[in-house]
């Protein structure tokens, strides 16, 4: 997760002598009591945890204060990693928002979230993900892109076989749990791990408990569930096989006692706990709900990503007759690049071109961008869906470079 570290920002004046400024260790009280007030204590803890470990620290929190020093708004970036057909693409997130009742509709959220990209952009990182409240983010230039897993019922929970135990997951499980997280998402083409020290934090937090399921002394599944004193989520499960992905269900089920009916599953399909599970759980909501993501540079990612196009094409049996110079416009900006026996070369940037089909090129609005690269439609998908998308003259390659694309993310908070 650690991008590298960037010096303090300058502090920022606002309207009303509110000033937006890098958060230190004397504000922390203040922060933690913000968060609580708009959210939940386990914020306050999750706060303490990511600024107080050298892998985050202060320098990834900012706060606005008034002139008599009180905080009445926060915001902090998180160092995060996407990995697209391999290639490793740094990125934000942006979580721990909050802002006092008192000072809403200031646009002090809108200064913190341009805080947060600044800095995003000067760690490198090329995209930012996020979870959020409904619209509220689209406004700083997120847009939805990545459905979240269906969550399901639980109808049924069996016991387990009698050689499983079910354990609180300790520090010196990280390597396990990483192994059995790789696993699970080995299948997946765009994945976001979780890093050893959000491991760490979610370690030790109290607003989720990572548990490790054992047979013959060996991690054989993982997962993350919610207090069973709430709606109870069991998210990111990872199994060796079905035995092992039946026993944590059992256990979560077990602890959430009389709230056992609540419980719910996060249902990563196409892996073995999703298999296992299948006939246990209930139907999953009609509604999907989203990722937020944040693409300010496509052709700094498109650059980046110049291997997995290849890779695409190298794919296609017949690669060969699309050799020449592709256009992808985004209508007040452009990108052009060769293919030459199957490799994409550089991009090259270019200014307005707003028919980019007369040039035999395909269009994108800049806001469908992470739809386009990390969606589940693809170019010929969005197509249908959107009028500013379009795959131009040359629609058979743009949908071998532009497929749909599954996708698995470990995020901090469950979904």
């Amino acid at each position: 997760m650690d991008q590298g570290r960037t010096a303090p920002a300058e502090p920022v004046r606002l309207p009303e002598g509110l000033v937006l400024r890098g958060a230190t260790a004397a504000d922390l009280d203040q922060i933690q009591a913000l968060l609580t007030e708009r959210g939940e204590a386990a914020d306050a803890v999750d706060l303490r945890l990511i600024v107080e470990d050298s892998a985050a620290g202060w320098d990834s929190c900012a706060v606005v204060v008034t002139a008599e020093g009180r905080v009445v708004s926060t915001a902090t970036l998180l160092d995060e990693e996407l990995i697209l057909g391999g290639v490793r693409i740094p990125a934000g997130q942006v979580e721990l928002v909050a802002t006092s009742v008192d000072h809403e509709g200031r646009g002090l959220v809108r200064a913190l979230m341009a805080w947060a990209h600044e800095r995003s952009a000067r760690r490198g990182h090329l995209a930012q993900v996020m979870l959020g409240i409904p619209y509220f983010y689209r406004q700083f230039g997120y847009s939805y892109a990545i459905p979240y897993h269906p969550v399901r019922p639980v109808h049924t929970a069996p016991p387990p076989e009698p050689d499983h135990r079910v354990r609180p997951a300790v520090l010196d499980d990280v390597d396990a749990i990483t192994t059995l997280s790789d696993a699970a998402q080995a299948d997946a083409d765009l994945r976001m791990p979780h890093s050893p020290e959000c491991l760490r934090w979610l370690l030790a937090r109290d607003g989720s408990t990572q548990w490790i399921v054992e047979r013959d002394g060996l991690p054989v599944a993982t997962g993350r569930s919610t207090p069973p004193s709430e709606d109870v989520h069991l998210g990111e499960l990872s199994a060796v096989d079905a035995a092992a992905a039946r026993a944590l269900l059992w256990h979560v089920t077990t602890l959430a006692g009389a709230n056992s009916a609540s419980v719910r599953v996060g249902d990563r399909r196409g892996t073995v706990a999703s298999h296992a599970l299948a006939e246990l759980l209930g139907p999953a909501p009609d509604a999907a709900e989203m990722y937020y993501l944040r693409v300010e540079d496509p052709a700094a990612l498109l650059e980046r990503l110049r291997p997995v196009l290849s890779a695409r094409l190298a794919a296609c049996a017949d690669h060969a007759r699309f050799d020449g110079e592709v256009v992808l416009s985004f209508f007040r900006s452009h990108v052009r690049f060769e293919i030459a026996d199957g490799v994409v070369g550089p991009m090259t940037r270019g200014g307005t071109l707003q028919w980019p089909a007369s040039v035999g090129g395909a269009g994108i609005a800049p806001d469908r961008v992470p739809d386009l690269l990390f969606g589940p439609h693809g170019i010929i998908g969005l197509s249908r869906l959107h009028p500013d998308v379009y795959p131009g003259p040359r629609a058979d390659l743009m949908g071998v470079l532009f497929p749909p694309v599954r996708a698995d993310l470990l995020t901090f908070y469950l979904v």
